[in-house]
């Protein structure tokens, strides 16, 4: 099994033959910043699954659409949040029978596409979170599912969050999981270690890989050195790079 941090909170996971993509984005689409994660060429059968929590430009890219003009199995898992109708479609140059390989998904539901069997989990912000179950690997993406601690907003509304997030996560606590892709985000500056420190305490995450860093990456470093953990500490994957590739051996 290969997993591939393309950039921000994208991640690529080949598992056999199929391939799972989550938030994916087209480096130059969010303003001020400039990503250089680049998703590999595949076979034109190659199963793909394309995987977006919400409609944000930092996880959401309409042109991925136009990837079934050269793939002819992939499927698209994407938040209710996302709208694609006919006509917006048509005046963007998209065919609309791209529509028929959506699976358009709900809060708190469960799906099946092919033999991925797919959860979704309530966001703290917008859309969903995924936990995925394929091939004896499962494995959870947060989307923008995080306890958004943000200073100055207040007790009362940070409160909330928090309540809603470790509701959340607390869901995870008894289900095995293999790979979690969960948000350490700077901005929030020494607040920004909440949200995957209690993760980390709540759920038997094998491999935790820290998302949603904004390009700047030393915040893994420094987290790792607060924790007194040996065991915890160890379960944080180093991401040092877009087109970072990690390999876990099989059903890890």
């Amino acid at each position: 099994m290969q997993v591939i941090f393309i950039h921000h909170s994208c991640f690529l996971v080949e598992i056999d033959e199929k391939v799972l993509i989550f938030d994916y984005f087209d480096g130059n689409k969010v303003n001020g910043y400039h990503f250089t994660g680049k998703i590999p060429q595949y076979e034109p059968d190659t199963p793909i699954y394309m995987f977006a929590s919400h409609s944000h430009h930092d996880h959401y890219d309409m042109d991925i659409l136009r990837w079934s003009e050269h793939y002819n199995n992939i499927k698209y898992i994407f938040s209710k949040d996302i709208k694609i109708s006919p006509n917006f479609l048509t005046k963007h140059g998209i065919d609309p029978a791209v529509r028929e390989k959506v699976t358009f998904v709900g809060v708190d539901k469960k799906y099946e596409v092919d033999d991925l069997k797919i959860e979704t989990f309530r966001s703290t912000d917008a859309g969903v979170a995924f936990y995925v179950d394929v091939r004896g690997v499962s494995l959870f993406h947060a989307g923008d599912l995080n306890n958004w601690n943000w200073e100055g907003a207040g007790g009362l509304v940070n409160g909330k969050i928090e309540r809603e997030f470790n509701f959340q996560i607390r869901k995870l606590a008894k289900r095995p999981l293999n790979l979690a892709f969960v948000v350490l985000d700077p901005r929030l500056e020494k607040n920004q270690y909440d949200g995957i420190d209690y993760f980390l305490r709540t759920t038997d995450a094998e491999y935790v890989f820290p998302m949603h860093m904004w390009q700047d990456y030393s915040s893994i470093g420094a987290y790792k050195k607060r924790i007194t953990n040996k065991e915890m500490r160890e379960r944080i994957v180093d991401i040092s790079r877009e087109n970072q590739v990690f390999f876990f051996g099989e059903n890890t």
